[in-house]
């Protein structure tokens, strides 16, 4: 038997002056650090780097339609993953803090 759980629709985001270029910064970036993690392999990736980068142009040109013109719907990725890195961060900086005391 299949349970589905239906989400509540997140509200939309605030508009504040400067958001829609900035999302759309940030919808061009993630995507293009992709394709250079991958053309930067220390080894041959071989059809995986094209296939990386078209899908990477593909999923830009969605980021980057949303971030223009569906602007109250775009999340910010940076700030998302930036939580994360911080958190990851932090913990690091305690556990080092732990272990040389």
């Amino acid at each position: 038997m299949w349970l589905l759980h239906a989400r509540a629709v997140e509200p939309d985001a605030p508009y504040w002056p400067g958001r829609r270029w900035l999302a759309a910064v940030d919808a061009a970036v993630w995507p293009l650090l992709w394709v250079l993690v991958f053309s930067h392999a220390p080894k041959p990736v071989g059809i995986v780097g094209p296939f990386v980068a078209a899908v990477a142009l593909l999923c830009a040109l969605e980021r980057l339609r949303r971030a223009l013109w569906v602007n109250h719907r775009y999340r910010f990725t940076t700030w998302r993953w930036g939580r994360v890195a911080a958190a990851l961060v932090l913990m690091g900086l305690v556990m080092k803090l732990m272990l040389s005391t």
